[in-house]
């Protein structure tokens, strides 16, 4: 067990997304992101809930087609089964956590 700053266990790498698995459990999982400026994951769906916690720089997501702008303290829930996609705006960071049903 260790106290740890979540922005710091990430690091961005030039146009590219760095991702780092926390936890990993048949209920779900919980990983971290660094998306360089321009990157993205394009549209795609998932069988269980996501929620994705920015922990700086700013992202649009889009759900169902809705574009969402969030930014650094700010979260977003992505409901299972509905499209959805991620584009940084600028650098940024975020947690995501998967709950599986």
């Amino acid at each position: 067990m260790q106290v740890s700053l979540l922005k710091e266990m990430v690091e961005y790498q030039d146009g590219s997304i760095v991702s780092k698995e926390i936890i990993k459990k048949e209920s779900g999982t919980v990983t971290l992101f660094a998306f360089d400026k321009g990157q993205g994951l394009s549209e795609h769906t998932a069988p269980f809930d996501a929620l994705v916690n920015v922990l700086d720089g700013q992202a649009e997501v889009k759900i169902s087609g809705e574009p969402y702008l969030v930014k650094e303290g700010e979260l977003i829930i992505m409901p299972a089964n509905k499209p959805h996609s991620v584009q940084a705006i600028e650098r940024f960071r975020m947690l995501l956590v998967l709950i599986k049903k």
